[in-house]
């Protein structure tokens, strides 16, 4: 005796493959979400590619290396001394990258990629990468 399985009685629901639907899924989705949430997802993809830790998973006193976009650039003097500022931002959360001493520095810029290394501090709620180890994104990558 031979059975006949009928696509609406859910038998073979395992055997048939979701690939269609989980592209269509992915395209709506992606029609449906905001540029900013597309490039947050994008530079998530680049940090895990490089095998940085997440700036949302950064603790306190936490030696690391992120990578992400920058978004602003200023220059704060802090008790006095001259201190170039940048926020990175890596699509999970920001971060203030603090150059003590410096007034500029070529490359540092909005918008520019890089990849910063050192201890994490918390200063006043945020988190911040004091005179950071750092290497600059070829701009063709960005």
């Amino acid at each position: 005796m031979s059975s006949v399985r009928h696509p609406s009685d859910g038998a073979d629901r395992g055997d048939r493959s979701d690939k269609p639907a989980g592209r269509f899924r992915r395209m709506l989705d992606r029609l449906s979400s905001s540029q900013e949430e597309l490039h947050s997802a994008e530079l998530q993809q680049d940090a895990e590619a490089a095998g940085c830790t997440k700036i949302g998973d950064c603790g306190d006193r936490q030696i690391v290396k992120v990578t992400g976009t920058l978004r602003t650039v200023t220059l704060r003097p802090r008790a006095g001394v001259p201190a170039l500022e940048a926020e990175l931002f890596d699509g999970t959360a920001a971060l203030d990258v603090v150059w003590l001493g410096r007034r500029s520095i070529i490359g540092i810029e909005p918008g520019r990629k890089l990849i910063a290394s050192g201890r994490i501090s918390m200063s006043h709620g945020r988190r911040v990468l004091f005179n950071p180890k750092y290497e600059l994104r070829p701009l063709g990558q960005e």
